[in-house]
């Protein structure tokens, strides 16, 4: 008995001289470095410059969070399907890529408070002779595999119980099917709609109409477990808002007053 008294003794004893474990936080400050996950074909939000670099409202937002951590930020080009991937195999810290703060991720992430909200839109192709939401029943349309839009679209397309959804596995592939006539049209975020068709990059589209879907509310996401690292990247995305670099970077990259973050009746 008293052997195994004393053997107690000494496992508490080394327990509560052991360091604790450091968290995500502390192993990104330790490193000097922020890995952020960015989307880079999904302009304004991210895609590259005349001299490749990237450029778009979030790779400034991650250039500011590594800012506020006193790190140097990397930008790591992730498509949408390969968002979290990338976070769970290790090759990011932090997603800043327009991502949907749905409950079926969250069983897999960590997600934040919204850092970012946008609205749906309906763009066409101009020979299609759709010029709103329901014009697109019975049409070929498509978005991104695996985005907010793509899956209300897939899921209207059902209701309506006819026309075709294709998934594709960027916005530019969307965009060019668009305008080569492949597809009638699409739905995206009313900043993506709105860039791709001023960039003249895409012929013959035009958008038409808003689209009857939510309000695509986004956040930034981490390893679930990292509470104090969530906790910080909160606390960060509010101080976004209450020091203006919000709308600072809306003005820049979209244009317009900023919508408000805020979910009514929820958080103000």
């Amino acid at each position: 008995m008293k052997t195994s008294i004393l053997a107690f003794g000494l496992v508490a004893a080394t327990a509560l001289t052991s360091p604790a474990h450091a968290d995500k936080l502390d192993d990104i400050i330790a490193s000097g470095t922020l890995r952020c996950a960015v989307v880079l074909d999904f302009p304004p939000m991210g895609s590259r410059d005349e001299n490749n670099e990237p450029i778009g409202f979030d790779v400034d937002y991650c250039n500011d969070l590594a800012k506020a951590l006193g790190v140097t930020a990397e930008i790591v080009e992730t498509p949408f399907p390969e968002r979290i991937p990338a976070l769970m195999s290790g090759r990011v810290d932090v997603g800043v890529a327009s991502t949907s703060d749905t409950l079926e991720r969250a069983k897999t992430v960590g997600m934040t408070v919204p850092y970012f909200a946008f609205e749906m839109a309906v763009t066409a192709n101009e020979r299609s002779g759709i010029k709103s939401f329901d014009d697109m029943k019975g049409k070929v349309v498509g978005a991104t595999a695996g985005t907010y839009e793509a899956i209300a679209l897939e899921n209207q397309v059902k209701a309506w119980g006819e026309g075709e959804f294709r998934p594709y596995q960027t916005q530019a592939d969307v965009f060019l099917a668009l305008s080569q006539g492949q597809l009638d049209a699409t739905v995206s975020t009313s900043t993506v709609a709105q860039s791709n068709v001023k960039g003249g990059k895409f012929p013959g589209i035009s958008v038409v109409d808003k689209a009857p879907f939510d309000i695509d509310y986004v956040a930034l996401f981490t390893n679930r477990e990292e509470y104090g690292f969530i906790n910080y990247l909160n606390l960060f995305v509010n101080q976004q808002v209450r020091n203006g670099r919000y709308a600072e970077l809306y003005e820049k990259w979209v244009g317009g007053e900023a919508p408000s973050l805020a979910v009514n009746g929820v958080y103000r």
